[in-house]
């Protein structure tokens, strides 16, 4: 008999088969890890006078992120948790509201320029691109059509009212830094257009079980930084809550102070998630 060849397999990174046969609750366990991780590394990177203890605690944390598989095993996971089996991204929730809203039509044909923020996928919005013009943004980019940025370092003098809508969709809650957060969120107030649209997602426990946050603490903070509600979805055992914000004329400033520090509005065994607010 002849011999049979051998099919040869296609060389694949073993990540990628890991990510791919991932369930839903061992993603949510290594994203749970990643924040807890990059946040210590960031509040130990702080320390300009780090202790011999410090300095040991940092290597640590960094090796861990290391062996984890490093922010783009974080990545990959998180794209694992857009596909369509899990639910699909949130960007359906956004543009749902966009169209309810009529923004989809335009008399001038005139594009919505929209900077979407920590972009896994550089085709969240294919569907839309006769009325959106989509400019995806991440840290490290995982495909060559998502630009290299750190929303943070975006010139704000360059971009000043630039972007008719930001999304912001589970990244918020990926920064370290409590006032990094509140940075964010005042950028994204700069630079957006009067009347323009900020989409918001958040996991849900990020203000149902924080020891600094309410729905009620974070409406009041939005509305100081000049953000006005025009959509909200969550429910109740969810995981994920969702806003649609406008930007009005003027941020309230001069009402920042009740944001400047960390006020306790909860007891027991809660998560940290707070965002504080930088006087101008």
């Amino acid at each position: 008999m002849p011999k049979t060849k051998k099919r040869k397999l296609p060389i694949s990174n073993p990540l990628d088969n890991y990510v791919a046969t991932s369930r839903p609750q061992s993603s949510r366990n290594v994203i749970r890890r990643f924040h807890v991780l990059i946040k210590k590394e960031a509040q130990l990177k702080c320390n300009r006078s780090p202790s011999a203890a410090e300095i040991e605690d940092l290597v640590k944390v960094q090796h861990e992120i290391q062996e984890l598989g490093g922010l783009q095993r974080y990545q990959r996971m998180s794209t694992v948790g857009q596909s369509g089996d899990r639910g699909g991204g949130s960007e359906k929730v956004f543009i749902e509201w966009m169209k309810e809203l009529k923004l989809h039509v335009s008399e001038m044909q005139i594009k919505l320029r929209l900077l979407e923020v920590g972009a896994l996928k550089p085709d969240n919005f294919t569907s839309c691109t006769s009325w959106i013009e989509n400019t995806p943004i991440d840290l490290r980019p995982q495909h060559p059509a998502i630009r290299e940025q750190d929303f943070l370092l975006l010139d704000p003098v360059e971009n000043e009212r630039k972007w008719d809508a930001i999304s912001l969709s589970l990244v918020l809650n990926f920064v370290p830094l409590a006032v990094d957060r509140g940075s964010m969120l005042q950028l994204a107030n700069t630079i957006l257009k009067d009347k323009g649209y900020l989409f918001l997602a958040l996991p849900l426990p990020c203000l149902t079980n924080s020891r600094y946050m309410t729905f009620e603490h974070f409406t009041r903070l939005m509305e100081t930084l000049g953000f006005s509600e025009l959509r909200c979805r969550w429910k109740k055992g969810g995981k994920m809550a969702y806003w649609l914000y406008q930007k009005q004329p003027k941020p309230r400033q001069e009402e920042f102070g009740g944001f400047v520090k960390k006020v306790v509005l909860r007891h027991g065994n809660r998560n940290n998630f707070a965002v504080l607010l930088k006087n101008s």
